[in-house]
């Protein structure tokens, strides 16, 4: 079974309700999540202290699924978080396991 990392970029704002959403789904075993800056020129969507600071706050989540979990999470999150400033990538992950 080929395995994906969704990486989700989030405001944090979205940060509380996108944690709870994916601790409710059955299909999405566990994440993890970092703080993150996000640098670039998509001024619009900074505030002026951000602007001031050349960085803006963001939550990254990563999720390790299986590629047709990995997309039927991003088609919910296109309805459920609509308008949320969410951006994400999605990449196939050569190998995976746990070393104890």
């Amino acid at each position: 079974m080929q395995h994906h990392l969704l990486n989700l970029i989030v405001p944090p704002q979205a940060e509380d309700a996108l944690v709870e959403w994916l601790l409710e789904r059955q299909d999405v075993p566990g994440f993890t999540t970092s703080a993150a800056a996000g640098h670039g020129s998509s001024e619009r969507s900074m505030t002026i202290a951000e602007q001031v600071a050349g960085r803006s706050r963001r939550v990254m989540f990563m999720l390790l699924l299986p590629q047709d979990t990995a997309e039927a999470v991003l088609a919910s999150l296109d309805i459920d978080f609509k308008g949320s400033g969410i951006h994400y990538w999605l990449v196939p992950v050569i190998d995976h396991g746990r070393l104890v």
